[in-house]
């Protein structure tokens, strides 16, 4: 059972790397920020290069390469994995085991966006992005790549984890992966906002009936106490 939309890694040195993959939503809104970027150093380069008129066009013809078909590239690689878009929304692009993009991946799953974005307005994209498990359009599946949201400082205080709150004690039959989803749950609730809290809480509402985002904490609570004491 997944509360959320994390894709876990399990490392050779026994560590396991959690990733939280970012949907649809930010990658469109990314993709909109790159596109206006491209965009605006079009136009600006047609208005200096048509006074040099048939010279002018070839550079602007070879401007107009480069940035369709190597301004992600060269963001992803020397970038962290992030282009200017995906930077303002905190997303970057990163090998399905965890590591940093390198050249052949980033330049496979670009290659490969002249097929995402048939038969118009990235429709193929788009779909393999909502039925994917991982949320990867076709260039990151044949890349081997993944959309995931950068970690952002927060200013403000870290809310209670589970373990500071009083343990209620589960009475129903749990699966472990169940338990599992729960305890996970109370250690990341500092990270989720109110909204959020209650959104993952409702998922166990077939397991729990009136179960919210303070009594699941209260359940993980006790769950993670049982797993210390055992």
């Amino acid at each position: 059972m997944l509360l959320d939309t994390t894709y876990d890694i399990a490392t050779p040195e026994g560590v396991e790397l959690r990733l939280p993959l970012a949907g649809l939503a930010p990658r469109a809104l990314a993709w909109l920020v790159d596109a206006g970027i491209k965009t605006g150093v079009l136009l600006f380069a047609s208005m200096f290069l048509r006074v040099l008129g048939v010279f002018g066009l070839g550079v602007y013809f070879v401007v107009t390469f480069v940035l369709l078909w190597f301004y992600n590239v060269l963001f992803e690689v020397l970038g962290h994995g992030a282009t200017p878009g995906k930077r303002s929304f905190g997303i970057a692009v990163v090998n399905r085991n965890g590591t940093p993009v390198g050249w052949s991946a980033s330049i496979i799953r670009n290659l490969i966006r002249a097929v995402d974005v048939l038969p118009g307005c990235y429709a193929f994209g788009c779909i393999s992005v909502l039925i994917s498990g991982r949320f990867q359009r076709l260039g990151d599946l044949a890349a081997g790549t993944v959309v995931v949201h950068r970690p952002r400082a927060s200013a403000t205080p870290p809310r209670p984890r589970a373990d500071d709150v009083d343990p209620l004690p589960v009475v129903v039959p749990l699966s472990r992966e169940e338990q599992q989803a729960i305890v996970d749950f109370g250690e990341r609730f500092g990270r989720l906002n109110v909204e959020r809290a209650e959104e993952l809480a409702a998922v166990l509402r077939p397991v729990f009936s009136d179960v919210n985002a303070a009594r699941l904490r209260a359940y993980a609570g006790w769950l993670a106490g049982r797993d210390r004491r055992s």
